[in-house]
């Protein structure tokens, strides 16, 4: 009897064991992560700045997971979310094709089937309008780090925040910059043509320059929307010769703004001053293709080069060459600090509740000190959830190099315009 009792003893003693090791190392093999989900083109026209753009937020990943020194920016104190247990964030990315109906499909498949507890993304201005749709119905926090269309934030979403300025605000600056150039002494002529490409960002760079252009005193004299991702541009190239515009404004991702430059180059067409809308122009690929063919076209930008003395911009421009052999640029910089805007308020979360972590991000409050562009700080509007302490850049391209020339008080070179014929190269 008293053996069968011990045996019976040991018997329990040995399961209760297993039960405690097996939940112990089941616990061990799940590793603790929050994690976000990205929809970024990885493949398809623009695939090129999807890759650095995945690359940038990655950066990001390793500062939030990892107590990094000597990097003044959001996250970099902490070791994953010492609010959350200690998790760790992880970045779940999906392909949008460069295609807004799968941007919007790609959000719901990180919501339902990754259960990600928030959403980044789209890039594209028409990618993030989808996307943004299906993580309003679904009630999860998105938040847009590169798209500029206005209308994003024009929507009474609840859900969506963007911390970047908007075209609206970005074309403004084209203006302000002309007429500060004028103040100087500098006549640039007052007619403009505009090029652009014809989906929801390219639109709204369009509709900008229409209401801005009267109000200091410029007349557009052409119109001309193209097909994005076009395999030629020779007729829309030719009507821009044809008005001989004093300024052209240009709005196009990197494929197109390559094509743009070539074709004016094969048919001896050189606008007086040429003004691009950042994305495509800006992309290192650009330079990297067109080579001297890009100099002298004026950008407006968040990032420059002449930030490099910061030692957080330095780091950061180290680890992106080190990562993709391609410099920091204003689209992977706003990747990088949108991931951070992130981690920095599931930081302050108290759980990852979707409200939880929409508060957070209503009460986002980061100091200029820890943001990588020359902004006041990171906070957002209460009622668009637009970012309001954004400030642009306006650069131009001068020995292949993306210079400051605007506001003057960050400016390194004087602007080189009207930009010289071939000739005079």
């Amino acid at each position: 009897m008293k053996l069968a009792l011990r045996r019976r003893f040991l018997l329990v003693f040995v399961m209760a064991a297993l039960l405690v090791f097996g939940a112990a190392f089941t616990a061990a093999a799940e590793t603790k992560t929050v994690k976000v989900g990205v929809v970024a083109p990885l493949s398809g026209n623009i695939a090129q700045t999807g890759a650095l753009l995945r690359a940038a937020m990655l950066i990001a990943q390793d500062v939030v997971n990892n107590k990094v020194e000597d990097f003044n920016v959001p996250a970099a104190e902490t070791e994953g979310f010492p609010n959350l247990g200690g998790a760790k964030l992880e970045l779940v990315f999906v392909d949008s094709q460069g295609i807004a109906e799968k941007a919007m499909s790609a959000t719901e498949q990180l919501i339902t089937q990754e259960k990600v507890v928030a959403v980044m993304g789209a890039y594209a201005s028409a990618h993030t309008v989808t996307a943004a749709q299906a993580a309003e119905r679904l009630g999860v926090p998105f938040l847009n780090e590169n798209s500029t269309s206005p209308i994003l934030t024009q929507r009474g979403f609840e859900w969506f925040f963007r911390c970047t300025p908007d075209d609206d605000f970005f074309t403004l600056n084209f203006f302000e910059f002309l007429r500060d150039e004028e103040e100087k002494g500098k006549k640039y002529g007052k007619t403009i043509a505009m090029l652009y490409e014809n989906t929801l960002w390219g639109a709204d760079v369009g509709k900008a320059i229409m209401k801005y252009a009267p109000q200091f005193g410029y007349t557009v004299v052409a119109d001309i929307p193209y097909t994005a991702r076009s395999a030629s541009l020779t007729s829309e190239i030719q009507q821009l010769k044809s008005v001989n515009a004093d300024i052209v404004m240009l709005a196009s991702y990197v494929s197109d703004a390559i094509l743009i430059q070539t074709t004016m180059r094969d048919m001896d067409y050189i606008p007086p001053i040429m003004l691009a809308q950042n994305s495509g122009h800006n992309d290192p690929n650009f330079i990297k293709t067109v080579g001297d063919l890009g100099n002298y076209i004026v950008s407006r930008e968040v990032y420059t080069p002449a930030l490099l003395d910061r030692p957080a911009v330095k780091k950061l421009n180290e680890l992106m060459i080190e990562k993709t052999g391609m410099p920091l640029d204003g689209n992977s910089g706003r990747a990088f600090m949108g991931t951070l805007v992130m981690a920095d308020a599931l930081l302050r979360a108290k759980s990852t509740s979707p409200e939880d972590i929409r508060q957070a991000l209503l009460e986002t409050d980061i100091p200029a000190e820890k943001v990588i562009f020359p902004w006041n700080g990171i906070r957002f509007d209460q009622k668009t959830h637009q970012i309001n302490t954004g400030r642009g850049i306006i650069v131009q391209i001068q020995d292949k190099k993306y210079l400051p020339v605007w506001p003057y008080e960050i400016a390194t070179v004087e602007t080189q315009l009207p930009i010289p014929k071939s000739s005079e190269r």
